[in-house]
């Protein structure tokens, strides 16, 4: 189960745009900062397939400037598999 938090940075004028889409997207969630254009984004997906089906739809977001990876964890990369 790969569980990974990033910082996304919304372009201009479109964090509520970013917040929204993001919001709509399954196994997302998504925390606004309160005083700046920055969104906490935390995933939690089933499995490898799922997640790159997730990042390849991430980087597709018109709303999003950039996305910056801030933790990341594999359950099966700690088992080996």
């Amino acid at each position: 189960m790969p569980i990974f938090s990033y910082l996304a940075i919304p372009k201009n004028g479109a964090k509520e745009t970013l917040c929204t889409e993001l919001s709509a997207l399954s196994h997302c969630e998504v925390i606004p900062a309160d005083n700046l254009d920055v969104v906490v984004l935390v995933t939690d997906t089933p499995d490898e397939t799922t997640e790159e089906a997730l990042q390849k739809t991430l980087k597709s977001l018109q709303s999003l400037q950039s996305l910056s990876l801030t933790f990341g964890y594999d359950d099966n990369e700690k088992e080996g598999n």
